[in-house]
């Protein structure tokens, strides 16, 4: 079977998904902290190490997906079948959690699950849209994460007043039934246009070679790493922000339904973001892309410390509309132009893997930063990643530059 526009039923109920593995599943908990920390106690800078805890589990997931899809690629349809299912009863699982024992275990399960489930979503539908078109199919999948951002704003009257002690377990349980939903949806629509035969027809011979080309191709300073690194950065960046600053708002005084819209608004812009993103990685397939977003968001992200209310509803627009969403989506458009086919699951796999070590590590550091020096510099802190992440694929844009001056071809 032949792939397919950006624009087909596979990309939209993907893009669904990724309401679920990343809005509900990942970014909702930044959401929800204050609401969680009523119901089960513990200080920001405790429940931020859950945090922690929950991309300790998203790199496992990356880890063991790596090899497993390397040696049996034509189980990918049925593990993500599996994974997408099993998210939604999670999600309604932690509603029930009564101390930081349930909640990290089920925060660890959610983030491994989310992980599994990333790059096999964005693999099934990739595989089904034609090669000039994926970056704008990648754009229109990973927006469902800002649509999942402007959902959870919505809740907010109902997860942060303290009038609503439980509204956080009931939020939980409505996202994990929606997400149940969608998993069945977008199984019923890859069965129907034949997408499982297309992941299926993947010859297996030689695996253990490629794989080492794999590895080669993504940790070699002269193709991927600067790429692979600034995606490290960008994750320990994006989750410090999104993990605080509601808690920040809600320290500041800010009533709890300005804080819904301010979170809201990241995801609103972040629609935009997806479109944006997705064009322009189709038009200038370039680390430069990238590192404008970043640089972009790392000036957003800066508004915070100017401590008014102005600049950080400025900042906070500004991220959602050209560095949430861009950066995961503008590195899968960039890895599908640059590694084989037959690999592409693989390298993703291993560049998320990348990406779970800096979320990891951005809780860690974030919730020192905001025991030492409260929840203001520690949003900050995040700044000083996404600088590191700008200046990396800006570095990568520039070995991409070497890279086609010398393959250009000698005339004369």
């Amino acid at each position: 079977m032949g792939t397919r526009s950006a624009f087909n039923w596979i990309t939209l109920w993907a893009s669904l998904l990724f309401v679920v593995i990343l809005g509900f599943s990942r970014l909702s908990y930044g959401m929800f902290l204050p609401g969680i920390q009523r119901g089960i106690g513990g200080s920001y800078g405790q429940l931020g190490i859950l945090g922690t805890v929950n991309f300790i589990g998203y790199l496992v997931g990356t880890l063991c997906l790596s090899p497993l899809i390397s040696r049996f690629p034509e189980y990918k349809p049925i593990l993500n079948r599996v994974t997408c299912l099993l998210l939604g009863l999670t999600l309604i699982g932690s509603a029930f959690s009564e101390n930081f024992t349930d909640l990290g275990f089920w925060r660890f399960v959610i983030g491994l699950l989310s992980a599994i489930a990333t790059v096999l979503v964005l693999s099934i539908a990739m595989d089904a849209v034609r090669p000039k078109e994926q970056g704008v199919a990648s754009g229109l999948i990973w927006l469902g994460g800002s649509a999942g951002i402007l959902v959870t704003g919505v809740f907010a009257p109902f997860t942060i007043n303290p009038s609503h002690m439980q509204g956080w377990r009931y939020a939980w349980v409505i996202m994990g039934v929606f997400g149940v939903i969608v998993a069945i949806g977008f199984e019923v629509v890859t069965r129907k246009t034949g997408t499982e035969q297309i992941s299926s027809q993947i010859k297996s011979k030689q695996r253990d070679k490629e794989s080492e080309k794999v590895y080669r191709l993504l940790l070699s300073p002269k193709r991927l790493l600067f790429l692979i690194a600034s995606y490290f950065f960008f994750g320990s960046g994006y989750i410090i922000y999104f993990t605080y600053l509601i808690p920040y708002l809600v320290i500041k005084g800010i009533p709890s339904l300005y804080a819904g819209f301010i979170w809201s608004g990241i995801g609103f812009a972040g629609l935009f973001n997806g479109w944006i993103g997705g064009k322009a990685i189709d038009r200038w397939p370039s680390g430069y892309t990238l590192a404008l977003g970043l640089t972009l968001g790392t000036i957003g992200v800066s508004g915070v410390i100017t401590n008014n209310i102005f600049f950080i509803v400025l900042g906070a627009t500004l991220i959602g509309l050209v560095s949430f969403i861009t950066p995961p989506l503008m590195t899968t458009a960039l890895l599908r132009r640059h590694v084989p086919q037959h690999a592409y699951a693989a390298c993703l796999s291993i560049a998320t893997a990348f990406f779970a070590y800096g979320q990891i590590m951005g809780p860690i550091v974030g919730g020192v930063v905001v025991e030492q020096y409260g929840l203001q510099l520690g949003v900050a802190s995040s700044a000083i990643f996404m600088a590191i992440s700008a200046a990396l694929a800006g570095l990568y844009g520039r070995q991409q530059r070497k890279l086609e001056i010398r393959d250009l071809p000698i005339s004369g």
